[in-house]
């Protein structure tokens, strides 16, 4: 969006002059505290891995930092018939008092925050659980073929995601598709996907843990094929049955793994864009977009609002930074327990 057209007004705001002071300050205070001249004694130590490091320090900066520093900025711009104004925080204020619509409104920060949080936890929770129950089944020596099925079951992982929602949008058609043609075959009514919340919702998430159990099915196999068979000799001897097995054993060697991979397939989940616009395209009324869909929205659909859709940005890597300072703290005290 900032390589449409970056404001020049942005270099002659307030913005622009915090952000001056700021780093002066900043400055000013490394210099008081002679941080300056560690600095410079460590690039002078470590400048031959400094120069390794630089080309790929660059290119983050260059392609990281500069649009995440643009977009934050544009937060506090509005955006009308190709001229920009400083609106303050009237963008964040906008969002988060949803704008005076009511609580149910499609439109309103709250609600699609509520649908993206729940449309975040039901499609993890259907990785993990349809990932963890294939990699056990996958990891018993007994299995033939067990190459042959692993392989088959990433490839959902590797066809890109846009072809895989584009063929579930196909497949969920009303008169045409073939999930209502199963139905038909099975003696059942076809189903209107798209007409309702709850059907346009399930078949974003089932398109979605399509996309996803791939993943936490690998991680989950890794973390198996590192337990010692011993272990479980040892408690078969001791007359521990199947489940207790399971829950003593096999459960807390997984949580190490699983917890980084849950935590990162979050994000991943929350950040989903291409199912939710290829597949319910937000039906019914808008009903099912997550945030990452309606910023795009106010961006491109709703009068060019650039300042809106960079606020929303800013507010979902804020919310997606509290998720990964939490989520790593819990991740490291379920490490520290198992």
């Amino acid at each position: 969006i900032a390589a449409l057209a970056i404001p020049s007004v942005l270099w002659r705001s307030p913005v622009a002059s915090i952000a001056i002071v700021t780093v002066a300050a900043a400055f000013a205070f490394a210099q008081r505290a002679r941080l300056t001249d560690r600095v410079a004694s460590g690039l002078r130590l470590h400048r031959t891995a400094l120069s390794f490091l630089a080309p790929a320090a660059i290119s983050m900066l260059v392609l990281v930092a500069t649009p995440f520093v643009i977009g934050l900025v544009l937060g506090f711009y509005d955006h009308h018939h190709g001229q920009w104004s400083f609106v303050g925080i009237r963008n964040f204020g906008e969002i988060l008092s949803g704008g005076g619509r009511p609580l149910d409104d499609p439109l309103n920060f709250w609600f699609i925050l509520g649908v993206t949080v729940l449309w975040t936890a039901a499609n993890v929770a259907l990785h993990v659980t349809i990932g963890v129950a294939l990699a056990l089944v996958l990891s018993r020596s007994w299995l033939r073929g067990r190459g042959i099925f692993r392989m088959l079951l990433i490839l959902p992982w590797a066809v890109p995601n846009y072809i895989t929602a584009l063929i579930w949008k196909g497949m969920f058609t009303g008169e045409y598709g073939a999930i209502n043609s199963l139905l038909g075959a099975a003696g059942l009514d076809g189903v209107s996907w798209f007409s309702s919340w709850a059907t346009a919702f399930s078949a974003n998430v089932i398109t979605n843990t399509w996309l996803g159990f791939p993943f936490m099915m690998v991680v989950a196999l890794g973390a198996l094929e590192s337990i010692p068979r011993e272990l479980y000799e040892a408690a078969a001897v001791d007359g521990a049955s199947a489940w207790q097995r399971f829950r003593h054993i096999t459960l807390p060697h997984l949580r190490p793994s699983l917890g980084p991979a849950v935590a990162l397939g979050a994000i991943w989940t929350f950040n989903m864009f291409n199912v939710i616009f290829l597949v319910s395209a937000g039906q019914p009324g808008g009903s099912t977009n997550t945030l990452v869909v309606d910023a795009y929205r106010w961006a491109f659909e709703r009068g060019e609002r650039y300042g809106m859709a960079a606020a929303y940005a800013t507010i979902i890597f804020l919310i997606l930074l509290l998720w990964t300072v939490f989520g790593t703290r819990i991740v490291r005290t379920k490490g520290d327990d198992s």
